[in-house]
């Protein structure tokens, strides 16, 4: 069996070409059919689809990085050497060690976050109902899972972290100088605004709004922070009364246009707007940036300040690459051991069926009347003929190098105790 992935990310690829790969949660049954049915022959398959990555992750009889790559490349409607100039390949231990580091969170943007295993447990879960995971990727991903755990509780992997959140107020405190007197407003109320809001309330801004889709999910997060709800059908006529907005939503096409931006500046009077989006594909228009007095950033705009902490956890980093290092001879083995099943039970087969046969003409023999002793006697030397037989036949090959492998080979399995 072999393993292999295939990938883009926000070192790889700029945010206009991932949100052309972003899969809707709601939509990942039916992407990973898709998938599994673009190869000739079974595969287990799995999809990690966040912000700041999407990857495919294969096993199979053997790798098929073009098919792989043609598949994503149709979904994302791209052209295959567009893509592939932007994706990274792995294979075998290489692509156990990259799942390995994802999950430990040595791959991510902000280096050992945390939610990105949670992100990753959730793709096998999906994976794992849809069907499409079996016991090489289900085994690969469970060890992924069990290494993150100790590069966690073993290592500072995650200490000085700066989250997505935590950048996005760092960012607002170069625009305003005081946020306790700004209106905040949150699009969204999905985990990563969940912890968003957190960041900004502790900051304790002068008002905070949410406008979600689900209004009682908008309304209870709200509510556990003093805030308002609005639903999103209000955005337009009421943007301009918020200083920040932060965005992230599953939604496919954006949910703050150009015209929605320029309306609100106008009502604003050239008051300054800072603005954050989250998602991907994004949820407002990348030509709003272009305005005066408005202040975008994307997630892919939020790297110099999530990088400010990264050299504190550099010495850390050393240590998580023994554990995921040790992780992966591991798996290497499982999965060496696990290509030889099919070997072992064919031997088995045929070992089973070489005792059925002698027993069965040891029968025969008891039932014309001849001795147990003689009956005893045949039957042993007829499983040894038969075992014997292809050992034998390999040592009168007619060519020397592979004589030379046969009685290595016999004296391995036959003439060692």
């Amino acid at each position: 069996m072999a393993v292999w992935t295939l990938g883009l990310n926000h070192k790889t690829a700029p945010i206009d070409l991932r949100e052309r790969f972003a899969f809707a949660s709601e939509k990942l049954d039916q992407s990973l059919r898709g998938l599994r049915q673009s190869f000739a022959t079974h595969k287990e398959v799995a999809i990690l689809s966040t912000c700041n990555r999407t990857e495919i992750y294969c096993a199979g009889d053997e790798v098929q990085i073009p098919q792989t790559l043609k598949w994503l490349a149709d979904a994302g409607n791209t052209q295959v050497n567009v893509l592939a100039s932007h994706t990274y390949r792995f294979e075998g231990d290489a692509s156990a060690r990259h799942a390995f580091r994802v999950a430990s969170g040595l791959d991510s943007m902000v280096l050992g976050e945390s939610q990105i295993l949670g992100q990753l447990k959730e793709a096998v879960r999906v994976a794992s109902d849809s069907g499409a995971l079996g016991t090489t990727l289900n085994q690969l991903f469970q060890r992924s899972f069990a290494v993150a755990k100790e590069v966690r509780s073993t290592t500072e992997i995650g200490a000085h972290s700066i989250s997505m959140a935590a950048a996005a107020v760092r960012l607002s405190g170069r625009i305003f100088e005081n946020i306790k007197e700004t209106n905040v407003l949150f699009v969204g109320a999905g985990e990563m605004i969940e912890l968003c809001v957190a960041h900004f309330a502790a900051k304790s801004p002068k008002s905070i709004t949410i406008a979600n889709r689900s209004a009682d999910r908008a309304d209870l997060l709200a509510q556990s922070h003093g805030g308002l709800s609005i639903s999103l059908a209000d955005l337009p006529k009421r943007l301009h009364e918020f200083d920040i907005v932060i965005s992230c939503t599953a939604s496919t096409l954006p949910l703050i246009g150009l015209g929605a931006v320029k309306s609100a500046l106008r009502k604003r009077k050239s008051k300054p707007m800072f603005m954050v989006d989250l998602a991907v594909p994004r949820d407002i228009e990348p030509e709003v940036k272009d305005l005066r007095d408005v202040y975008l950033y994307t997630v892919d705009d939020l790297t110099e300040v999530i990088n400010s902490g990264q050299v504190h956890r550099q010495a850390a980093v050393v240590n998580a690459e023994v554990i995921i290092d040790d992780g992966v001879q591991k798996f290497m083995a499982w999965l060496a051991h696990r290509n030889q099943v099919p070997l072992i039970q064919e031997l088995n087969y045929q070992a089973d069926a070489w005792r059925q046969a002698e027993v069965m003409r040891a029968r025969k023999l008891i039932d014309k009347g001849q001795s147990i002793e003689s009956v005893l006697e045949s039957l042993s030397m007829g499983m040894m003929k038969k075992m014997l037989n292809g050992p034998l036949r390999e040592l009168n090959h007619a060519e020397e190098p592979q004589r030379v492998k046969a009685r290595e080979a016999v004296k391995q399995m036959f003439l060692k105790v």
